[in-house]
């Protein structure tokens, strides 16, 4: 005899499809999440290409098992090259959450957008042009209006 649960049987008895379920980042370990971000930063790419990545990157073995566990969470995929698993997201950059962004800004920064705005200029300050600077003020301007910021023009925002 199988047990059910009642509400998971269709009126013919027949078991309902399962949904996937819902991938939760705030639900994450910090450290599985900064995995995961490195993931998604580098596309796809081995445990040591990972951890090369990655800042303040633990052991061999421990990344490993949490990409192993990113896998088991629905979040990243992986495939086999030869001797190697390579990982990737499972979900396109173009396609993730702004939960995510603000799972990086409430990590890193203390949930404070000036200070992420702040290390982002510091890293990328040598090669923003001029028009960059624009862009951003315009998108700050606009952001100050409408309480949304659009795309960059041209550009993704990965």
């Amino acid at each position: 005899m199988i047990l059910t649960d009642a509400k998971n049987i269709t009126q013919k008895g027949k078991p309902m499809p399962r949904k996937k379920p819902k991938l939760k980042l705030e639900s994450l370990p910090p450290r599985e999440r900064q995995v995961l971000d490195t993931v998604y930063r580098i596309g796809e790419g081995s445990v040591s290409e990972v951890i090369d990545n990655l800042a303040d990157a633990p052991g061999y073995s421990a990344v490993r098992t949490m990409l192993n566990t990113l896998v088991r969470k629905g979040f990243i995929k992986y495939r086999r090259e030869k001797t190697r698993y390579l990982y990737r997201p499972v979900v396109p950059q173009e396609e993730v959450p702004q939960s995510l962004l603000r799972n990086l800004l409430d990590i890193f920064f203390v949930g404070k957008p000036a200070a992420a705005v702040a290390a982002m200029l510091n890293v990328a300050a040598p090669d923003l042009s001029d028009e960059d600077y624009r862009e951003m003020e315009q998108m700050i301007r606009e952001a100050k209006e409408q309480k949304t910021i659009p795309s960059p023009s041209g550009r993704g925002l990965g």
